[in-house]
């Protein structure tokens, strides 16, 4: 197995008595699209300042390719940084906003002009070589910015809230060029975001961050299918979170009844008589006419329209009350109003075991 291109042995950072970075310990692989996501105030930030050599670490390494960046300052380690603000010179042109990385490199000014092109090509961004930040849109701005970080062949971009200056539709755009781009050039990118949706999309692999600590790492579709705690079921899109006691049949198979007398089989590491929390997507909900044949039986209390999906919004008989999201077009065998009876069934795989029972 190769060994990764970045590795993250127990960092830890701390701004006087707040504990900001908390025993991380973290691989990213080369040509990864890396995501770090969490709230504000987590330490996603923090992490990737660390990373780059803003911030001194208390203790803990950052080794890149093999070399530990303790001792380095910011200038000289094999990272650039795409700033939120994107901190383009106002004074200078584009051209010269590019090439200004090349320049610290001492390169001969061919050198310097032939990069300066292929970034410009890279970012689809020609013809736009003499004008200065203030006369470019936010989402041009967004690429000579990406082009200035790039142009020196940095082994590791780290990018911090790259998209959050643009409007939804220029964001969604932007995000979509910038996975393409990615995928393109193979540079490794550690970007932090808050923004679910944005992580969930364009990372390979996402690390949800948590009052300083890395709380849980994967695939997108593994971390949102699989959330081991509440905080990452919540955080990450919508969940329900079913609450029961741990029970054992008489021939050995586990179950949870659920406080809402609903009884589902469970597969993991439980004992019998245990508090566990189950996560629930809504989007996995179904809604039966008959509640007899539902897993579940509700009363519906509200529905929300939200463009390409309905909300409904169900009370248990134990008083909770859960979300099921229906794609707007989804011809339901039943549309329940508030007052109805509503059956409710899903996938025995739909239900995340939680390492919590908060």
């Amino acid at each position: 197995m190769a060994a990764p291109l970045l590795r993250i042995e127990g960092l830890r950072v701390a701004y006087g008595p707040v504990l900001a970075v908390d025993a991380v310990d973290l691989d990213v692989g080369a040509g990864e699209f890396f995501v770090l996501l969490g709230p504000s105030g987590s330490g996603k930030t923090t992490l990737l300042r660390a990373i780059a050599g803003f911030v001194r670490p208390e203790r803990g390494r950052i080794v890149l390719d093999g070399a530990d960046l303790a001792a380095l300052p910011p200038h000289r380690r094999p990272v650039n940084t795409m700033f939120q603000s994107y901190a383009l010179f106002p004074h200078l042109s584009v051209a010269a906003n590019i090439a200004f990385g090349l320049r610290r490199q001492r390169l001969h000014h061919r050198a310097i002009a032939a990069r300066v092109e292929e970034m410009l090509a890279l970012v689809q961004m020609q013809g736009f070589e003499a004008r200065r930040p203030a006369s470019l849109s936010g989402g041009q701005q967004q690429r000579v910015a990406l082009a200035r970080s790039l142009a020196p062949r940095p082994k590791l971009l780290l990018l911090d809230e790259p998209l959050s200056a643009l409007d939804r539709n220029l964001r969604e755009e932007t995000r979509a060029e910038l996975v393409r781009l990615q995928r393109r050039i193979g540079t490794t990118f550690v970007m932090v975001t808050h923004d679910q949706q944005e992580a969930l999309s364009a990372a390979s692999r996402i690390g949800v961050m948590h009052q300083g600590r890395l709380v849980q790492t994967g695939p997108p579709q593994e971390v949102y299918e699989r959330p081991r705690t509440t905080f990452v079921a919540k955080f990450l899109g919508a969940a329900n979170i079913l609450r029961g006691i741990v029970e054992r049949s008489e021939d050995g198979v586990l179950s949870v009844a659920l406080s809402c007398g609903a009884r589902v089989r469970i597969a993991g590491a439980v004992e019998s008589g245990q508090a566990v929390s189950l996560a629930l997507r809504p989007e996995r909900i179904r809604l039966v006419r008959n509640t007899e044949a539902g897993l579940v039986a509700a009363q519906a209390s509200g529905r929300t329209y939200a463009g390409d999906s309905c909300f409904y919004e169900l009370r248990l008989r134990d008083g909770s009350i859960i979300s099921a999201k229906v794609a707007s077009h989804e011809r339901l065998p039943v549309q329940p109003v508030p007052g109805e009876s509503v059956g409710l069934d899903w996938h025995p795989d739909a239900l995340a075991l939680l390492e919590d029972s908060e």
